[in-house]
């Protein structure tokens, strides 16, 4: 009886204040979106780096003196140099790429969807190098380092500044999102604060008659949080549907050329499951905190 009481008020309640309830499921589902969307995010991000230290490379290239003399490193400084770099701690592999090599891959691979260029590009303008592959990511700096002023090198080709810039995009896109739902999450707890207070002061008559006959102060408040806690509900809900969205209309299409070419990590729908519970934990426990603080410190029912 007293279940089916409490259910009656909460349905009651939500219908009495439709606008503000609607106006609560709203604001908490985008602010959840926002906050799930952030984490797809990090998710992302942390997947690409993965990527990235799995593939990421360093290029010393040889000078021009020295490519000419021994074309294919086979004496000293260059079989020296190679020797030392594969010696090195967190090295996997050492390629050496000689003119003629290099000259190939920029014709079929480097500039193949840019024929202008291509045409450009002679045989002896492009130096000889060395390809180094690390096991160790945290070995790339201190090999390059140490290596970039090394007698015979002309040059270096490093690969960390590319990756971070891609990963400063990816870590601005998840402060902006994380920023504005706390700004959203500020003005949900205001609403629901608001809701709870309206929704109590419409219904004091009633309550008051109802302490009256021996009503608990608990049993006279859990229909306003069961209000707040319900609508949140409906609000995790909806951000979970556009979140899902998101990944079809966004993150699948908007990022269809960067996932093709292996830059950045694949959005499945297993990380929108995972963030799911996330979410819907979170606006219970938004509705449930602030409710019961509204009616523990403004609310005298």
């Amino acid at each position: 009886m007293r279940a089916s009481f409490i259910l009656k008020e909460v349905l009651t309640g939500l219908r009495r204040n439709i606008t503000l309830t609607l106006a609560m499921v709203l604001t908490t589902a985008i602010t959840l979106a926002m906050f799930g969307g952030g984490l797809l995010v990090v998710q992302m991000a942390d997947k690409s780096r993965t990527i990235f230290l799995d593939r990421v490379e360093m290029q010393f290239f040889i000078s021009d003196q020295v490519a000419n003399a021994d074309p294919e490193c086979r004496a000293a400084p260059c079989s020296t140099l190679r020797s030392q770099i594969e010696n090195e701690n967190g090295v996997e592999s050492v390629q050496f790429i000689d003119r003629a090599a290099a000259f190939r891959d920029a014709k079929t691979k480097t500039f193949v969807n840019n024929p202008d260029i291509a045409s450009m590009i002679r045989e002896d303008t492009l130096p000889a190098s060395f390809k180094v592959r690390m096991s160790d990511p945290d070995r790339f700096g201190t090999v390059l380092d140490k290596y970039r002023g090394a007698a015979g090198v002309d040059g270096v080709l490093d690969q960390r500044e590319l990756v971070k810039r891609i990963f400063s995009v990816l870590d601005g896109t998840r402060n902006a999102a994380f920023t504005i739902a706390t700004v959203l999450a500020i003005a949900a707890i205001l609403l629901i604060a608001n809701t709870v207070q309206i929704a109590a002061y419409t219904r004091r008559t009633e309550v008051g008659i109802m302490r009256l006959v021996g009503a608990t102060r608990w049993y006279t408040q859990l229909p306003f949080l069961l209000e707040a806690v319900v609508s949140s509900i409906i609000g995790s809900v909806l951000a979970v549907a556009g979140l899902f969205a998101a990944k079809v209309v966004f993150f699948d299409r908007a990022l269809a050329d960067l996932y093709g070419v292996n830059i950045l990590a694949r959005i499945t729908v297993g990380d929108v499951v995972y963030v799911s519970p996330w979410l819907l934990l979170g606006g219970i426990g938004l509705a449930t905190v602030t409710g019961y603080a509204t009616l523990r410190f403004y609310v005298r029912i």
